[in-house]
């Protein structure tokens, strides 16, 4: 099977670099073209600042065979040049752009713009995949060929896998969450200053704690032919701002519908089974949830590169007696599952699923 053709949009960024590492050398996925905000000459030039600096932030160097790729602003891109679009690029952009890329393309987004839209799904693979088809409402009612599938919040990523083994088996009433973000989850511009966050922590991230809300009900909801009915859940959550790289940590407490023993709830996120062609995904891990016994993981620094940055690590597991059920805390790399890495999983899940094409 020929590889698809696909373009990188908004390559230069911290979250295009993130696309552009899980597609190097992608069994499905050939990226042929880049749309950065100029034309060069290719990927290797864009990245070059004007005084000689590179753009390129990542902790491994460029991938060789993304290097020569063709740049073009977006002015000359031609979506139907390609047969799958990844685009990393600011929400107010991505509401111009996306919809004109749908109209011939399938897209893969890690902006909001399209998450709240009532034929939009907001999927995690391994989580929701039963949510994809309401892809086929989008196509229908917007006349599109192709679609616009939006990542979630990365702060929600983590959450939701951990939730959705105990919403499974038990239900979940209600739900308290801190988060503890990492600084990459803001971006490198206009990001946060290092003079704020360094030697402290920002108690504030704006719109952060009603995107979780929102995001998590959705993703949790049950999905008809009409539409996802979200999930009935009452959620809380303070979300901050941390001095860490990578990986956002998470601690959360949980009350459950069906009262349950520790034992049978750390059983029921062990025995999760997530949908049947999981594993068999060229950026899935091993294993989609991994729980640490000991009382001091998940850390960040330690654990958010488990699985290649797609494991999500959960520790502390005890019975909470206050809301009756769980509480724990997670780690989840927000760049990679949560974004540019998990976008590509889920194209990856969808043309195993045929819809792709």
């Amino acid at each position: 099977m020929s590889r698809l053709r696909a373009a990188v949009v908004g390559a230069t960024g911290m979250a295009g670099q993130q696309f552009v590492q899980a597609l190097s050398n992608h069994p499905n996925f050939e990226v042929v073209i880049m749309v950065t905000s100029r034309t060069v000459k290719n990927y290797k030039e864009a990245l070059l600042e004007s005084n000689g600096s590179s753009r390129w932030t990542q902790n491994t160097p460029v991938p060789e065979d993304m290097l020569e790729v063709p740049v073009v602003s977006s002015k000359e891109f031609r979506p139907d040049s390609v047969d799958v679009i990844f685009t990393a690029i600011e929400s107010d952009l991505a509401k111009e752009l996306e919809p004109w890329f749908a109209q011939t393309t399938p897209t893969f987004s890690t902006a909001s713009a399209f998450r709240y839209f009532d034929d939009t799904p907001l999927l995690i693979t391994g989580v929701n995949d039963d949510h994809m088809e309401l892809i086929r409402k989008q196509q229908q009612e917007r006349g599109w060929k192709g679609f616009v599938l939006p990542v979630p919040n990365c702060t929600v990523t983590g959450l939701a896998i951990t939730l959705k083994p105990l919403h499974e088996r038990f239900g979940i009433q209600n739900v308290l969450m801190v988060s503890m973000q990492s600084l990459s989850g803001a971006g490198r511009s206009p990001g946060v200053r290092s003079l704020d966050i360094l030697d402290n922590i920002i108690p504030y991230i704006p719109n952060e704690e009603g995107k979780v809300r929102k995001e998590l009900l959705k993703i949790l909801g049950e999905y008809s032919p009409q539409g996802i009915t979200p999930a009935e859940i009452n959620v809380n959550c303070i979300c901050t701002r941390a001095n860490v790289l990578d990986g956002h940590t998470e601690s959360v407490f949980v009350g459950l519908k069906q009262q349950a023993s520790l034992a049978e709830m750390k059983e029921a996120i062990e025995t999760y089974t997530p949908a049947d062609n999981f594993y068999k995904l060229h950026s899935a891990p091993e294993r989609m949830i991994h729980i640490f016994d000991d009382p001091y993981r998940p850390q960040p620094r330690l654990d958010r590169e488990l699985g290649g940055g797609m494991t999500t690590s959960m520790g502390r597991l005890e019975e909470e007696p206050v809301l009756g059920g769980l509480k724990y805390v997670l780690v989840s790399h927000n760049t990679k599952m949560g974004a540019g890495k998990g976008a590509v999983l889920l194209a990856e899940s969808m043309l195993a699923r045929g819809l792709l094409q």
